[in-house]
């Protein structure tokens, strides 16, 4: 049986986490049907940011319909087993927090992708929204799922039938 190593795995989900520029999302239309899309995102405080076009149909589901699920997944072509891709999957509540101020989140979006590229989306029918996370799950391989918040503050084996923890040591943090 392989001994669950939290504290490797903690630091394994923010190397992956800290490497992500976009998120899959997971919406709902008028007619509760799901929607999957993506979007470029910056993280600041505990939550993600994303700067989304009034046109795209993402847009008008979470101004709908605040309930959004995303989903950080690895590459499949760095992914050794597709069987248990690398993900963290994320349960959040958004909120369309408009053009105006917020400086600093515009500022990160500018470090992490292009400062032209941010001012002239600013120019155009973007909006900012605030998806806040109210629980995670990250997955690393067969077996080593964790109960997590995007910050890893909170990053708990999961154990399930079939599945077992050794490692306990770090997961009442």
């Amino acid at each position: 049986m392989k001994v669950m190593d939290t504290e490797t795995s903690r630091q394994k989900y923010m190397e992956f986490a800290g490497g992500m520029k976009t998120l899959v999302l997971s919406t709902t239309d008028e007619n509760g049907r799901p929607f999957i899309s993506y979007a470029p995102f910056v993280k600041m405080g505990g939550k993600f940011y994303i700067y989304i076009s009034r046109i795209a149909n993402h847009y008008r589901h979470l101004e709908e319909r605040s309930a959004v699920d995303v989903m950080l997944i690895a590459d499949e072509a760095v992914s050794a087993n597709l069987f248990a891709r690398e993900r963290a999957r994320f349960t959040c509540e958004a909120r369309n927090i408009g053009e105006e101020g917020n400086e600093e989140i515009f500022d990160q979006f500018k470090q992490t992708f292009s400062p032209q590229l941010i001012t002239m989306l600013r120019s155009l029918d973007f909006s900012l929204f605030e998806l806040v996370p109210s629980e995670g799950r990250y997955v690393v391989g067969f077996g080593q799922a964790y109960d997590i918040d995007l910050s890893a503050d909170q990053f708990q084996h999961v154990a399930r039938e079939g599945h077992s923890s050794s490692d306990t040591k770090n997961e009442a943090q």
